[in-house]
This record gives C-alpha cells, structure tokens and sequence, in this order.
C-alpha cells in the first residue's frame, strides 16, 4: 500500500487523533481511547513520498493507532 507521511497524517486527523506539534523527523499525534489510561501516540514523517512498509506497519500497530491494515483501508475508502 502506497501512502505519503501527509496522506497518513490527514487520516489520521479524519479519525479523531490529535496533532501536538512538530518533532525531528515529523508530526507527533496522539489519541485518547475510551478505557485506556493513557493517549496512544506516534511521530508521522512529513513526507510526501510514499512511507516504506516497515514504518506504516509500525505507524498502523495496536501500540501506536491501533489502526491496522483494515483500519487505515476504511479511512482510505470513506475519503
């Protein structure tokens, strides 16, 4: 799947996370989900070429979003 840090980032705003400022190498964001009690968080390069699959995996994991591969195909597709 071929998607850029920025594509990631408006998803990732689309579903609810929250923006809290720039880091080194991008974009940190965060989201509270109801029962846990702290934030997920993750940094999403501010890129536009697309983001290797190591990073997306990563970026998609239960620990950072908690999105996976169906989640961010839902995101994609409610666009």
């Amino acid at each position: 799947m071929n998607v850029s840090g920025r594509e990631l980032m408006r998803l990732l705003e689309h579903d609810g996370s929250i923006s809290g400022g720039r880091r080194t190498h991008g974009v940190f964001y965060y989201k509270q989900f109801p029962g846990e009690e702290r934030p997920r968080s993750t940094v999403v390069p501010d890129k536009s070429t697309p983001l290797t699959s190591s990073t997306l995996g990563a970026i998609l994991s239960v620990k950072q979003t908690g999105l996976g591969r169906a989640g961010l195909e839902r995101l994609i597709d409610a666009q």
